[in-house]
């Protein structure tokens, strides 16, 4: 993602070029640079170290590639982020095969609305979206709102969408759907070991 960005104060310009995609991501790197010129930095200096950045882990994460199929480990868990990363994503050719996982039965109970409509809104055609349970640590958690009240109305709408039993049943289904050109996203919060099945697909895929 880039810009040219032009200084109000002093007339300077400067290429911003991140490593990151996305406008969001953008967003987020120019409010950076005007910290860093708040406290004295040059320009050139902050917006070289800018162009430097790597990313946060989880956020768009390139788990890798094979065939032209990539697998990204991301953090998306409430309607606006996972709305800025299908929007990314979707600047790129191929089909998004999206694996979320809530990131808890209250956030589905709280949010439903919201993330029905996000999903309605962000997702193609051709996209696919699975979901398994949502992440549980035990407790007195009312589970009576699972995936299903998620993925039922988006694939209502006419989406791509199912709520599967467990994780290692939508891992069945990415690695089954994969073609050429897709990018399969995994996608949620609070648990760690997303990114051991996200690189465990990307695994699958080579071993397919």
């Amino acid at each position: 993602m880039s810009c040219v960005l032009v200084e109000r104060k002093t007339g300077d310009r400067a290429r911003v070029c991140l490593q990151t995609p996305g406008r969001h991501n953008l967003s987020n790197g120019l409010a950076a640079i005007a910290a860093a010129r708040a406290c004295g930095v040059s320009l050139k200096d902050a917006t070289s170290a800018l162009m430097n950045f790597q990313g946060v882990r989880r956020r768009l994460e390139v788990v890798g590639t094979f065939r032209d199929m990539t697998v990204i480990d991301d953090f998306g868990h409430n309607p606006d982020k996972i709305a800025a990363t299908l929007e990314t994503l979707h600047a790129f050719p191929g089909r998004l095969l999206v694996m979320w996982q809530p990131h808890g039965y209250g956030p589905i109970r709280h949010m439903k609305d919201q993330l029905i409509q996000c999903f309605m809104d962000n997702l193609k055609p051709a996209d696919h979206l699975l979901m398994p349970e949502p992440v549980y640590y035990g407790g007195t958690t009312d589970r009576s709102i699972g995936s299903a009240a998620i993925a039922e109305p988006v694939a209502a709408a006419g989406h791509n969408a199912r709520a599967l039993p467990d994780r290692a049943a939508c891992g069945d289904e990415l690695v089954r759907l994969a073609q050429p050109g897709d990018i399969i996203i995994v996608m949620g919060a609070r648990d760690d070991t997303l990114s051991e099945f996200a690189a465990d697909i990307l695994k699958r895929l080579k071993e397919r």
